[in-house]
């Protein structure tokens, strides 16, 4: 005969916030278990990946876990992938090439007139 399980909470509801297995006590009984609800990888604001170097934790335990453990050490180190921050830093290196191009080009316009 199978053991009978109750629950020992007010919610009874198969909601979301309120999960339940069933485990086996040391003594040999049935009981419910309350489930978290499982957490999303935070991710990359530009490319929407998980990003690497940073738990996967509910918004609570962000909130309670120190600054190092939910950034890395890079700049826009808890936002953005590396990838994105390397074509960041390529883009803004070549948009400043091209506007010094564009400089020496207009000093050798003037130069000729």
């Amino acid at each position: 005969m199978v053991q009978r399980v109750t629950l020992r909470t007010r919610s009874s509801y198969s909601t979301k916030s309120n999960g339940k297995r069933i485990v086996k006590t040391p003594g040999g009984k049935l009981r419910y278990l309350t489930v978290k609800k499982a957490a999303s990888a935070p991710k990359c604001g530009d490319c929407h990946i998980a990003l690497p170097g940073v738990p996967t934790l509910r918004p609570r335990q962000y909130a309670q876990v120190s600054k190092r453990v939910k950034t890395v050490q890079r700049a826009y180190g808890g936002s953005r992938c590396s990838n994105c921050v390397r074509e960041r830093i390529v883009r803004a290196f070549l948009v400043e090439e091209a506007k010094i191009v564009k400089r020496v080009i207009a000093q050798q316009q003037q130069g000729k007139k």
